[in-house]
């Protein structure tokens, strides 16, 4: 591989090579250096905490092969993840108690070691004490359930029996039961014996219970409820529970045994019921009294639940943070390999090479925080393995470099395109998104979250769209305001223009009935600048003359202004795009591509469409409206017509209505300038030739690199090398394949460019197409919208007020958030494809170093659904 080899150029200082190549910068990924740990076991935990607070280290498990269950540092982390079950169990409690946590402004550091005894004991006695607490106050919720039950129990039936003495008007004073549970009713000529059961009942399976005691007994019991209207809540859940009193009435014992099973079945409580109606009181007053006392000793379990729960969330979340930095650490050091009778541990990681002294300090930090007395070591080696890419960015050009790597990670020092894309991507936006109302819109919305982000950063993560427009914020910021530049340079502000300088055009026409003409409010005119009593003859100041917005041929001048513009845009871009790839055939040393690849897809591109731009700005500066005879606008010929023909070698088309024209009135071919027909023959020629150098200049240079590697050998080994392919049959099939390879890569690559350089300049135009767009639309919506609204009188006004929210709402909705979306789309397109594909390969892999606050981010990430996973349960 030829990976970094132009960077391996060391000197020495103190001892440790360094590489003399400058630091990375935002234009390419940093410099990457893969280097050697050595560490004591003693110091090694307080070392990698402070390479975790660093966050500059990517650590690289040299032992892929062995099981996690056969680490060292298995153990470690298993009391880890129990004390994050703990800690878990721990703040449901503190959540469901809805007791705020405390959320500690500085983050503790890692603790040490030593320290993770005491932590673990801590947890450990706060679990046991807030489950003793739980159990105590769950079986003290259960009795007081049972009492109230039991105390709407007595009530109930008091009332039944009482109503039953006006259906046995003879019966005792008090309505006695028997010693079971039965009640004896006598009259003159008989004696009757009930048994009766009473008891409580979930509400929901009243029905239910009552049809199947119907079955059971044939019909032969009596029974009645009664709802419990008290509230009761359950002793685990704390939910609210329904029941009712019930109370059946039936003979005999058999069905007594019955009775009792379908209560069973049905979860209904049965309580025992007083003879006399004296002591069902008393009893009612002894229930009475158990609760009263129950009631106080629940009121003080709660609130010594409620100060554990209390002391508990003060120092919750720097434990979370303290188990978790110990649980990475061991992570991390899982990944070491312990040698020379395990007195060191050895691990291998990568670094920016800027930042290593940085690392080297951090390290000896923490040998001196554990009071090793052997100094851990940092060594480079070279490698050519494939390095990481690291990106160093901030909060403001975070945003952009995750569009790029949305599309690839960057290869290692490779040119990095989120530099342009901070200019270029706006810039694009704003052409198809050109209007300075609704660039104004974003402006205050992207200003609004830039202002309040500490704020709004808290809320997030309260929907997945805003969290997406709150990350983009900046960009969203400088698309606003190039939009508003834009939108001024075209004149458009929601669809209607700003006359601030005066337009340059002039009528004589009036508003007099006496003229032949006479012009009506609402009128609109053709623009011809080569009328003098029109046009005055200088251009407006700034952005396009405000009379346009009146004029009947306003599009047809909008679409050529545009298209042109957006061909010009177009091919600067793509232009750069293989700029661009000659700073990374330079930082590689792949000099022979430069002359094999870049020169000739530049060429291929400026002398075609390069030249097609150039003649955009020759029709621009020689022909004008107000010039007469061969330079008049009727005579610049089509760019389009003038294209085709010159990529058919077919000559300029000759038309008798254009004999002015011409010199002399003779019919020569119409061209802008001399020598136009050579030139252009020879752009083609030459640019077409460059396609067999792209298609073939790679694959011959390689060959021949592979002949002079071959005699340089030596005749002896080539020799033998024959032999064994001979002997095999395999050594030239192996090479023919090698060589079909790159000739089949070669080729779709250069089919992709050459084909590509055509489609991409085509698909610029959609700058063009979707300013277009936007710009009528945002016209419809004024003019069969907004206009409704003025119209005189008093409804006028209650008209003018809801077709303009209705305006206001269509114009937020569809004009700035669909079409901002719609050009925001395109725009990444743009760069994706037509722009990045001419010099980005995006092949790497992203640099992630081991760092406490993206550990702790995931882990907060992780917590959030699993606290969702609990509240929903």
């Amino acid at each position: 591989m030829d990976l970094e080899l132009e960077d391996i150029r060391f000197s020495h200082q103190n001892g440790l090579p360094v590489r003399r190549e400058m630091a990375g910068s935002l234009f390419r990924s940093e410099l990457m250096s893969r280097c050697q740990l050595y560490l004591p076991p003693e110091a090694a935990f307080n070392c990698i905490a402070e390479l975790g607070e660093l966050g500059l280290v990517q650590f690289v498990d040299i032992n892929p092969d062995v099981s996690s269950f056969q680490r060292q540092f298995v153990s470690e982390i298993k009391r880890c993840e129990e004390m994050e079950r703990k800690l878990r169990y721990i703040e449901t409690e503190i959540r469901r108690e809805v007791i705020d946590i405390d959320q500690d402004e500085i983050e503790p550091p890692a603790p040490a070691p030593r320290e993770m005894v005491e932590l673990e004991n801590s947890l450990t006695t706060v679990e046991n004490n807030l489950k003793e607490v739980n159990t105590n106050y769950v079986a003290l919720r259960k009795n007081h359930l049972e009492l109230t039950e039991y105390k709407s129990m007595l009530k109930k039936t008091e009332i039944f029996l009482s109503e039953s003495r006006f259906n046995f008007p003879d019966a005792d004073e008090g309505t006695n039961l028997d010693d079971n549970g039965g009640m004896d009713v006598k009259d003159d000529q008989s004696s009757m014996k009930f048994n009766i059961v009473a008891g409580v009942i979930d509400r929901a399976r009243q029905i239910a219970f009552e049809r199947m005691l119907w079955r059971v007994s044939k019909g032969n019991v009596f029974i009645k409820f009664a709802d419990i209207e008290e509230r009761m809540e359950d002793p685990k859940t704390g939910g609210s529970l329904y029941k009712s009193v019930f109370m059946i009435f039936f003979q005999g014992e058999e069905l007594k045994i019955r009775v009792k099973k379908i209560c069973d079945g049905f979860h209904a409580s049965i309580y025992p019921c007083p003879e006399k109606g004296s002591e069902r009181r008393e009893m009612m007053i002894g229930v009475n009294t158990r609760l009263e006392d129950l009631h106080t000793v629940l009121t003080q379990t709660t609130e010594h639940r409620h100060r554990l729960l209390l002391a508990a969330s003060r120092t919750i979340k720097a434990s979370y943070v303290k188990v978790r930095k110990m649980k990475a650490i061991y992570h991390i050091l899982n990944q070491f390999s312990l040698r020379d009778a395990q007195r060191v541990l050895i691990g291998e990681c990568w670094m920016p090479t800027s930042d290593i002294p940085m690392i080297k300090n951090a390290i000896n930090i923490g040998a001196q925080n554990a009071g090793s007395s052997v100094t851990p070591t940092l060594e480079r080696v070279p490698t050519t393995e494939e390095h990481p890419t690291f990106n160093r960015t901030n909060k403001y050009t975070a945003v952009f470099q995750s569009l790029i790597d949305a599309y690839g990670i960057n290869s290692y020092r490779e040119v990095n395109p989120s530099v342009y894309t901070i200019a270029t991507f706006p810039f694009l936006f704003a052409v198809m998104f050109g209007d300075a109302g609704h660039g104004l819109i974003i402006l205050v919305a992207s200003l609004w979250m830039i202002i309040a982000e500490k704020s709004l950063e808290k809320k997030r993560e309260i929907s997945e769209i805003f969290n997406i427009f709150f990350g983009g914020r900046y960009i969203i910021f400088l698309m606003s305001i190039f939009s508003i530049y834009t939108g001024l340079i075209y004149n458009d502000i929601f669809s209607k223009s700003f006359n601030i300088f005066g337009s340059y055009w002039a009528t004589n026409l009036t508003f007099s009935a006496s003229a032949d003409e006479p012009i009506k409010l609402g009128d609109v005119r053709m623009l011809d600048p080569k009328q003098p009593e029109q046009y005055i003859g200088n251009p407006y100041p700034f952005g396009i003359d405000p009379v346009w917005q009146s004029a009947t041929n306003k599009i047809s001048f909008l679409n050529t202004y545009k298209m042109k513009i957006s061909l010009i845009f177009g091919v600067i871009h793509m232009s750069f795009g293989v700029a661009l790839s000659l700073w990374n055939k330079v930082s590689k040393r792949h000099y022979h591509e430069i002359f094999l690849e870049f020169f000739p897809q530049i060429i291929f591109l400026l002398f075609l469409f390069g030249y097609l731009i150039t003649m955009i700005f020759i029709k621009w500066v020689l022909y004008g409206a107000n010039y007469t005879g061969q330079w008049s606008e009727h005579c610049a010929p089509n760019l389009l017509i003038t294209f085709i023909n010159m990529m058919l070698f077919k000559s300029a088309d000759i038309d008798e209505k254009l004999k002015d024209c011409h010199v002399d009135g003779m019919y020569y071919e119409i061209y802008m300038y001399n020598g136009q027909a050579g030139l252009q023959k020879f752009l083609v020629i030459f640019g077409v030739l460059m396609i067999p150098i792209m298609l073939l200049g790679k694959p011959l240079h390689q060959m021949y690199r592979k002949k002079r590697d071959r005699a340089r050998r030596g005749t002896a080994h080539h020799e033998l090398l024959e032999e064994s392919s001979s002997d095999s049959g395999e050594g030239e099939e192996v090479e023919e394949e090698g060589m079909g390879e790159i000739m089949i890569h070669q080729g779709i690559h250069t089919i992709e460019y050459v084909l590509g350089s055509i489609s991409h300049t085509a698909s610029y135009l959609r700058l063009w197409a979707l300013s277009l767009a936007h710009a009528q639309l945002s016209e419809v919506l004024w003019s069969m919208v907004m206009r409704m609204g003025f119209t005189k009188g008093y409804a006028g006004c209650i008209m003018l007020y809801l077709i303009f929210a209705f305006w206001a709402c269509a114009t937020v909705s569809i004009l700035v958030l669909m079409e901002g979306l719609s050009a925001f789309l395109h725009t990444l397109r743009l760069h994706w494809v037509e722009f990045q594909s001419k010099f980005y390969e995006g092949t790497g892999y992203s640099f992630v170093p081991f760092s406490f606050r993206i550990v702790l981010k995931e882990a907060a990430a992780d917590d959030k659904e699993v606290m969702k996973t609990i509240s929903t349960a």
